[in-house]
């Protein structure tokens, strides 16, 4: 998610700036990665196809930092420095008999400024990023209510944008930052998932933010009825509604495996918390419970370290939450009728046929723990309804 908000936010910027620059002679611009160049030519892929504009000792070069996109941070370049690989801006004059492009200025943001920029932006998201849910928003105050979930249970936070604070929000269907538009405050929905890049107080209950980002998403639960391979598209039956819902399959949907030890040991976490919450019985091979360890009798955890197991090889991601892009990749065929799934789709009004964005395999520890949590009168549900089904990884910026 990191690199995508990053790039987006740059080459949103870039363009603009550049649009200003040269609005007196109204050339035409492009902006893409540079896919060859030589003395003659530059090759550029762009959102339209590959375009080829032609070189001449009159083109200029200018260099343009990725942290500092704007006319006044541009410096003298050359065509030595343009590689492949870079993202660029071109000005072309179109002429009378269009068939050939003639590039008058080439701006420049070179793939390695891009790696170095991309670097330190993770790193400020793993320290100082919170992702979580939104609970509320106070008009009169500006404040936004969300919730986080960590092992110690369920945490409240307000975020206080501050004044330059950024907004962006997902398109429907899809958690790519590249399709995401600038936004505002207003349009932040209750059970939004959001995620907050700023300072937290000395007890984490209050963070000034710079950058928000939302979407609104849904995560549904249930076992597969039948696979239609041909068609792309899953029938489940949701483990809350007990309704049927057609899952199609895109192009673009993130199928993933949720490695079986993992799922069961969050899961547990998940119930107990540490806290010596509701922990459910485990069927023994007699068919009577068997007793599960009460978290409160082993080994007791620092503030703030990950429980034994679940550290770097568990995949947490900067800003919270699990890093879904070690999870094993999957296809539709991989998929077998009668076992349990957890799909992400955008929140929409017609939750009989939804679109995946994340669709997990290996959840029925997670499902079968809201089930039972339902039925002992616990879970509340932050949808509407039923238990709450709460799936790490599956959510609007995993693996991003």
């Amino acid at each position: 998610m990191h690199k995508k908000l990053f790039l987006s936010a740059v080459i949103l910027l870039f363009g603009l700036f550049s649009l200003t620059a040269f609005a007196q002679v109204k050339p035409t611009l492009f902006n893409g990665d540079v896919v060859s160049i030589s003395a003659e030519k530059i090759v550029l892929k762009t959102a339209n196809g590959e375009i080829e504009a032609i070189l001449s000792d009159k083109t200029k070069y200018l260099r343009v930092p990725p942290d500092n996109p704007s006319p006044s941070a541009a410096t003298p370049s050359s065509f030595s420095e343009v590689g492949v690989g870079d993202k660029v801006i071109i000005s072309v004059v179109i002429p009378e008999d269009k068939k050939t492009l003639p590039v008058r200025s080439v701006y420049l943001m070179s793939k390695s400024e891009i790696t170095q920029r991309q670097v330190k932006d993770k790193e400020e998201w793993r320290t100082r990023g919170t992702v979580g849910k939104v609970a509320g928003y106070n008009v009169q105050t500006r404040v936004i209510t969300i919730t986080t979930r960590g092992m110690g249970g369920e945490k409240t936070i307000a975020v206080k944008p501050k004044e330059n604070a950024e907004f962006y929000r997902y398109a429907p269907d899809s958690i790519e930052f590249s399709k995401a538009t600038k936004s505002k405050i207003t349009d932040i929905e209750a059970n939004d998932e959001i995620r907050v890049l700023g300072d937290k107080n000395a007890d984490g209950t209050e963070i000034e933010a710079e950058k928000i980002v939302t979407g609104a998403f849904k995560t549904n639960g249930g076992t597969i009825k039948s696979i239609d391979v041909e068609k792309n598209e899953v029938i489940i039956t949701d483990f809350q509604t007990k309704k049927d819902i057609a899952v199609k399959i895109g192009d673009n949907s993130i199928l993933k495996q949720f490695p079986a030890e993992m799922a069961q040991r969050m899961a547990m976490f998940q119930t107990g918390g540490g806290q010596g919450g509701f922990r459910p019985p485990t069927q023994g091979g007699s068919g009577q419970t068997t007793p599960q360890p009460n978290p409160q009798q082993q080994t007791p955890q620092t503030p703030g370290q990950t429980p034994t197991g679940m550290g770097q090889g568990g995949g947490f991601r900067a800003g919270g939450g699990i890093d879904d892009s070690r999870f094993p990749t999957i296809k539709i065929s991989d998929l077998k009728v009668g076992e349990m799934i957890g799909v992400l789709s955008t929140r929409n009004q017609d939750q009989s046929n939804i679109k995946a964005i994340k669709l997990f395999s290996g959840v029925e520890p997670f499902v079968k723990m809201a089930q039972m949590a339902a039925a002992q009168g616990g879970g509340g549900n932050r949808q509407g309804g039923g238990a709450s089904l709460n799936i790490p990884g599956l959510d609007g910026f995993g693996g991003n």
